[in-house]
Parts: structure tokens; sequence; C-alpha cells
């Protein structure tokens, strides 16, 4: 698909992330647009093609719009949700409603991984971690067999993951409530899933935190405390979910060593369980 030409000059910046930088249109309020860094093409395609068949699923999330470029950049429009807030920055903002907006967002996590999804549409989580895992260069061959293990030993199932499941991912405005960046959606077990968020909150560092989610790392815990309450249920002891978490946790590893490129120890000490 040819991305449509937009003129720059036609937005206004809004934010940033590691992958881009978001815009607000300044004469129409209904269009935002995302624009990803320098030389990534087919990342904002895949994106866009997967963020619309994830809106038409009925999943709530913003609906995605054109593939455009502005010369050197590639992105993707959206309609705007005008006022919306993550759950990650209002929690940094306003501290004493933690349990509020984990709740909050505990229960948005549960209904989606409710969703049965179509798998001829997208890929397993399983079949993901095993590319990943193949295309590692930092684990030996007996830790990739263990880790393999532990990925083929998981539950299957149908329902959906959002891939990328940060409080950030997840905004909201009154009581309406979207997932964003599902770029990564792809459908298996949901621990494979809700291990994101306790890694973003408690395994994660305390600048990466206060960099990424605009909170100490004291409150990012107090918000996976209140998340796993709403999320498991308050009768399961937290250290028992803690430790549940821990090895879906350690295979974000994966992601990390990808991206980063290098050995990440501080994330690997969750797999010591498995390898």
């Amino acid at each position: 698909m040819e991305a449509l030409k937009i003129n720059l000059d036609d937005y206004v910046h809004s934010g940033e992330g590691a992958n881009g930088e978001s815009f607000d249109h300044k004469t129409d309020k209904d269009i935002m647009m995302k624009l990803y860094n320098p030389g990534k093409i087919t990342q904002p395609f895949d994106e866009m093609m997967m963020a619309r068949k994830v809106f038409d699923m009925g999943i709530p999330t913003p609906e995605p719009g054109d593939y455009v470029t502005d010369g050197v950049r590639y992105g993707i429009r959206f309609k705007r949700i005008p006022g919306k807030k993550s759950y990650s920055r209002a929690t940094g903002e306003n501290p004493e409603l933690v349990e509020k907006y984990a709740s909050e967002f505990a229960e948005m996590c549960k209904k989606l991984h409710q969703v049965h999804v179509d798998t001829t549409q997208f890929e397993s989580v399983k079949e993901r971690y095993y590319r990943l895992l193949g295309e590692n260069p930092f684990f030996t061959p007996a830790e990739k067999d263990a880790i393999g293990k532990f990925i083929a030993d998981a539950p299957d199932t149908d329902t959906a993951v959002h891939g990328d499941l940060q409080y950030s991912n997840a905004i909201f405005v009154g009581d309406k409530r979207y997932f964003i960046d599902l770029g990564d959606f792809c459908y298996g077990y949901y621990k494979f899933d809700v291990s994101m968020v306790y890694l973003c909150c408690c395994i994660s560092d305390e600048a990466f935190i206060s960099e990424t989610f605009h909170m100490p790392k004291s409150l990012a815990i107090r918000f996976w405390n209140c998340f796993a309450r709403a999320y498991f249920g308050p009768d399961i002891p937290l250290k028992s979910i803690n430790a549940d978490m821990d090895p879906y946790a350690g295979l974000k590893t994966l992601i990390i060593e990808r991206d980063t490129r290098r050995p990440m120890p501080e994330f690997r000490a969750c797999l010591k369980g498995i390898i």
C-alpha cells in the first residue's frame, strides 16, 4: 500500500515514545497521528493492518485511518480521543488514586483475555516466542531447550493477547477505555500478557519506570499490587502471584535482548526457576 503524503506543518507535536512521536492535527480535532522513527517503514504498515483487524473485532481501540508519510518517516493516522490519559500517566499524576486506576486497568485486561479470536488471522503467542528464542544469540543451547519446554508446557488457548501490555498502552477519558499500540496483538495464554504488567511495575529499574511511566518505582509496585488483587482475586497471596509471573516475565528477555542486542541479566533472573 502506498503511503499518503502529509504536511507535518498541519500537525502539532503531542508526545513521544521509544518508536516515534505523536501529533494532533491543528484544525481537524478528530485526527491524531503516530510517526515512527526514521528507517521504520514496514512496522507502521504492519501495525496499521493489525489495528484494523483488532478494531473490526470490537476490541476497544482508537479507529485506525491512513498509512502516511511526511517524506522521511512513516506512520498511521487514528481517530483522536480528545482528553485521553494513559493509566500510567494518570497514576503518576494522582498517586492517591492508584487503586482505582489499577482496578480499572485490571478489568479491561480481564475482558480482553476472555475474547476468543480467529486463529487463522493472528499469530499465537507461543509461535512468537519460539521465533524469538530461535533468533536469540545469547542463550546457550541447553538454556534454549529449557525455555522452549516451558513455552510448550504452557496452556493452549484461543483468547486475545495484547502483546505489549504496559499500563501506558491503555487510555481512558470519562467512562470510555481503549487499548493502544496493538502491533504485537496475538492469541494465547493470558499469563504471557499479564506478566508484562508485572515486569513494568516490579522488575524494571527505577530510572526506566520514572522515564517511561512517570512515577517512582515504589508507586509502580503499589500499582501492580492493586492490579494483581483486582485481576486474580483477593484470596490468592501476592507472593504466590509474583512467583507465578516470574518465568513469564523472564520470557520478555527475548524481546528486550532483541531490541538492545545484548544480554540482560536483570531480566534473566526471572528465568532462574526454569534454566
